[in-house]
């Protein structure tokens, strides 16, 4: 394989791993494991005024393919789609998904 070659096959899997999100910047696609307890530096935002922590939209942003899965489970849905998770997401710049 030549160096042009080479590098039209780099320049794929390069934009292959890149994600451009919604809002114009760029997201590395990453393998992201389901754990809803990734989510527990949201908690008091969740169930208060508080305003969520930067770790929290961290979290929010990382397991954010999982809440529809979230969402589907009786017990964590009332916590997913609480209001003070809304607000946490909105906060966050994160819309949930649409399940």
């Amino acid at each position: 394989m030549g160096f042009k070659s080479a590098a039209a096959v780099y320049c794929v899997v390069l934009l292959w791993a890149l994600n451009i999100n919604g809002d114009g910047g760029v997201e590395v696609a990453t393998a992201v494991t389901c754990n809803p307890m990734q989510l527990s530096p949201c908690a008091q935002a969740i169930m208060s005024s508080e305003n969520p922590s930067k770790l929290c939209c961290q979290r929010v942003k990382e397991q954010r393919p999982c809440l529809c899965g979230y969402m589907r489970n009786p017990n964590l849905q009332k916590f997913v789609k609480s209001a003070g998770a809304q607000k946490v997401a909105s906060y966050c710049r994160t819309p949930f998904p649409k399940c």
